[in-house]
């Protein structure tokens, strides 16, 4: 097992550089002219976030005050809505209690009693904004103290970061995910600010998400203990003709455990592929995609190799349509069911549609994983639903489903494959008290079905039921302008 000490120092390496890549513009712009030209966001790395026209922001539903989206559509960022004018730079420091009320312990032991473990957060979120670049962060940190005393304490840390820089034709993105999570991230705080990075609430900038394709696989509940979870993925897009782009990518993700008897994994990441705007609101492109998987400890290794054709559609402030589909080919350090290449499909789904109340967002991915810290590389599913709605001026509801299976690559007479299943639901309702303060609580369920294939780590049981009862309430300053 890596020390905690080696990934605090990937990621403070991942912040500077991006730090690094925000100052140079910045000099860059110093040595101009003046101008009265307000800064704009580079890449739209933002969603709705604070410090716009308020007349912006009065509930009027005016798309046309919205930036588009132009998320490359072969590039491994999900589509967003669009993004408000950013009229300052600000930081935002806030404080979270949250209370999760669990009928079993992280540690899943089969005869552990319902517990309550309390979390102390402090939340950082920061936007800055150059001529052509922008840096924003969402950044949480603290830990839990737990009424069961066979667990014991721990402690929690979420962060999502991006740097975005924009010049002539080009476009490039640096994105970072990192977590370390008592336990799965799927259901993890659902319904409240638990599970989410930053101060929240308007003034936390909403960074798009990395595609759940390269993103660690965390679904199955077999596994078991604290992990850390890391993607970073640098993407440059480069616009050929007033319609076309191409995108290149590089990302490395990987799922580590603090306890052993689980399967530490790590993929690098490479695509290409090539963008075409149909119309305003349309788009198609075509991509290849390359993943190399690798075990800790482990001899077996996969690659994964798909050729995908892909569809956008975007309406600014009310649909965010993305689908992509395509051979995929599995090849193993160690052959899998007699064969060392085998073929199958990699396909994926991603809809975000917002009315004047509410919205929905649906996801859905399908292919090769990382094996969720139990198997040496899996083929699965995961869907998941989530939508959202005001209940009258204060008070906001909402409701999340999921559903995930997973398969060994393995399968012969004499081994039969194991497979996982998992389902997720829940929801709740929040309430904003003034300003600057949320109180949420939300009911989350998992159900596991994983028949004969038992655990990976010490003391679980293969079929459990988990019920979590999350409260949370969280503050933050009104933010603080930069210059």
């Amino acid at each position: 097992m890596r020390t905690l000490l080696s990934r605090f120092t990937f990621g403070l390496v991942i912040s500077s550089l991006a730090l690094l890549l925000g100052v140079a513009p910045l000099r860059s712009q110093e040595e101009q002219p003046p101008s009265d030209d307000k800064p704009k966001p580079a890449g739209n790395s933002s969603n709705p976030i604070p410090l716009v026209d308020q007349g912006e922001q009065s509930g009027q539903g005016n798309d046309a005050d919205l930036i588009p989206d132009n998320t490359p559509l072969t590039g491994v960022l999900a589509p967003t809505l669009g993004s408000p004018e950013i009229r300052h730079s600000y930081w935002v420091p806030g404080v979270q209690w949250s209370g999760a009320i669990q009928s079993h312990s992280y540690n899943q032991t089969a005869n552990s009693s319902w517990l309550v473990n309390n979390y102390f957060i402090g939340n950082l979120s920061l936007l800055e904004v150059w001529r052509h670049s922008q840096l924003a962060i969402n950044y949480s940190a603290g830990g839990f103290i737990s009424s069961d005393s066979t667990q014991g304490n721990g402690y929690y840390q979420n962060l999502v970061l991006s740097q975005t820089l924009q010049w002539n034709r080009w476009l490039v993105q640096i994105f970072d995910q990192f977590s370390y999570l008592p336990q799965s991230s799927l259901g993890f705080g659902g319904g409240t600010s638990l599970g989410i990075p930053g101060a929240g609430g308007s003034p936390g900038p909403v960074i798009p998400g990395i595609g759940g394709t390269y993103v660690p696989n965390q679904n199955i509940f077999a596994s078991v203990g604290p992990r850390y979870s890391n993607t970073s993925t640098v993407q440059l897009t480069y616009t050929t003709t007033p319609r076309g782009s191409v995108t290149l990518s590089g990302t490395y993700s990987l799922l580590n455990f603090v306890q052993s008897g689980n399967v530490d994994n790590d993929t690098v990441y490479a695509t290409a592929g090539y963008n075409y705007t149909l119309t305003r609101a349309d788009s198609v492109g075509v991509f290849y995609r390359f993943g190399a998987f690798h075990y800790s400890g482990e001899p077996q290794a996969n690659g994964d190799h798909s050729i995908n054709v892909a569809y956008s559609r975007k309406l600014t402030g009310r649909l965010a349509l993305q689908i992509s589909a395509g051979s995929d080919f599995i090849t193993s350090r160690i052959s899998v069911n007699g064969n060392s290449l085998t073929h199958g499909v990699s396909s994926s789904a991603y809809l975000s549609y917002a009315t004047h109340h509410g919205g929905l967002s649906v996801g859905y991915t399908h292919g090769l994983s990382g094996g969720s810290g139990v198997l040496t590389g899996s083929t699965g599913d995961q869907l998941n639903f989530a939508a959202n709605r005001s209940l009258g001026r204060i008070w906001t509801g909402q409701i999340n489903v999921g559903y995930s299976h997973n398969s060994s690559l393995t399968n012969n007479a004499a081994t039969p494959a194991p497979t996982f299943n998992t389902w997720n639901a829940g929801g709740g309702v929040s309430r904003a008290l003034g300003r600057n303060a949320t109180f949420a609580v939300a009911y989350n369920a998992t159900l596991t079905d994983y028949g004969a294939a038992g655990c990976t780590g010490s003391g679980c049981t293969s079929n459990q039921n988990y019920q979590y009862i999350t409260l949370s309430f969280q503050w933050h300053t009104r933010p603080f302008i930069l210059p």
